[in-house]
């Protein structure tokens, strides 16, 4: 039994390896940044004793005697830190290669082995900023003045499991009714299931069989883009897939804009990766796995369908929704500005006791209200507090027309009973949201 230090604990990669090595009977320390680390208490371990935390910040930890301290007692080093998008202090300079590199440091002085998580890609062929940085690191590793230390690098694919980004985004492209395919589609790719790639990954601690290699960790075969989505439509019973092609001029274009703005499915380098293709030889994996790894039609059981399916068209059924709502209150804040005639509107408003120089503050005001709403219904990251506020602002009008306009309950065009349908749309936008 090892005690294994593991950065990057609350990620995808990372929190799947906590519980896999734990289940092995290894004790485990969790380095994540200190505003994480509740994303850790809440795996379902077998043996939380197993477990304990410490604080560790990829952003800034720049020296390897801030590491040295950390290793007191560990006997190996999991690095699973990594961000496929830059965003403020997360570069890929820092969390992939300077902090690396000063952990790696104290580990060879330590005389701690180091698994080295990767991607596959990070080869001298590497354009993309992500893969150059990967392979800097890589390198920094397994340089050949540092051949006393114990350390291996591991190179998955594309990998796909419960609570990673990259497979729910291609299950919710793979359930729309019309899948957009990027260029031909015929980019190939040999994605690999996360019970593989920690199984593996378990095994390369627990041997020494591996050291200084560059191990890639792929499934069995390469298939295309193409083929990808249309296994996993059929993984989650959703009959036969129909394809859009989108130009690749086009599909750059928007890559583009997605990396300028930092929003999008796609940005440029995400691109460029797709784009070059992501396939290596299976018999390492095999190797340590024992057997052939999982091909895509086996990445799910019969029991997981139904909540990958049910989760997938939540996806983009979600956004459908949220686009839904904001054109509602786009409409009627459009129409409250003068479409409907205003002086009926302020005949509606003096029924309900608002008369004179507070008629066209409320009307305007109101309407204003409406399209904010709308905006921030399409724009908003966080949008908990905005879905209180509608709900809020729908049952104060509910509750003002029922007392002095009751009639519109029985109104032939059901202007109120309407109501009801989109404050189940908020309720479960909101539930969806939030966490």
């Amino acid at each position: 039994m090892s005690t294994i230090l593991i950065t990057g604990a609350s990620g995808f990669i990372g929190s799947h390896l906590v519980v896999a090595l734990a289940a092995a009977g290894h004790r485990i320390v969790c380095a994540t940044r200190q505003g994480q680390l509740e994303d850790i208490r809440d795996i379902k371990d077998p043996k939380e004793s197993q477990l304990t935390y410490i604080a560790a910040d990829f952003t800034r930890d720049f020296d390897m005697e801030i590491w040295k301290k950390r290793l007191a007692g560990i006997d190996v080093v999991i690095n699973a830190v990594g961000i496929l998008r830059e965003h403020g202090r997360q570069t890929f300079q820092a969390l992939h290669d300077r902090a690396p590199r000063a952990l790696f440091a104290a580990c060879e002085a330590a005389n701690v082995k180091v698994v080295q998580i990767s991607a596959l890609g990070a080869d001298e062929n590497a354009r993309s900023q992500y893969h150059l940085s990967k392979k800097a690191a890589d390198d920094a590793l397994l340089a050949p003045r540092n051949k006393g230390n114990k350390s291996v690098v591991v190179q998955p694919s594309l990998v796909y499991g419960p609570g990673g980004t990259s497979a729910q985004l291609f299950n919710l492209i793979a359930s729309l009714p019309v899948i957009p395919l990027p260029g031909s589609g015929d980019q190939r790719i040999q994605p690999i299931h996360i019970d593989d790639l920690t199984q593996a990954v378990v095994k390369l601690v627990e041997t020494d069989r591996y050291l200084h290699q560059r191990i890639p960790l792929v499934g069995p075969e390469p298939i295309t883009f193409r083929d990808y989505l249309g296994e996993l439509r059929h993984l989650m019973g959703l009959g036969p897939a129909r394809f859009l092609p989108v130009p690749a001029g086009f599909v750059e274009f928007s890559a583009r804009i997605g990396e300028r703005l930092g929003k999008g499915l796609l940005d440029l380098e995400t691109w460029q990766m797709l784009q070059r293709g992501n396939i290596a030889d299976s018999a390492t994996t095999g190797a340590l796995l024992g057997r052939n790894p999982r091909p895509v039609r086996e990445f799910a059981s019969k029991w997981e369908v139904k909540a990958l399916r049910l989760s997938a068209l939540l996806g983009w059924l979600q956004i459908v929704l949220r686009v839904s709502l904001a054109a509602v209150w786009f409409v009627a804040g459009a129409v409250s500005m003068g479409i409907y005639p205003v002086e009926e509107s302020y005949v509606l408003l003096a029924r309900v006791g608002i008369t004179g120089s507070l008629a066209p503050i409320a009307l305007y005001g109101a309407a204003a209200m409406d399209i904010a709403f709308g905006f921030g219904t399409l724009f908003l990251r966080n949008r908990r507090l905005l879905w209180i506020a509608q709900v809020t602002l729908i049952g104060v009008y509910m509750v003002a027309i029922t007392l002095f306009l009751p009639e519109f309950w029985l109104h032939p065009f059901g202007p109120l009973i309407k109501n009801l349908p989109i404050l189940a749309v908020i309720l479960l936008l909101y539930e969806l949201e939030k966490r």
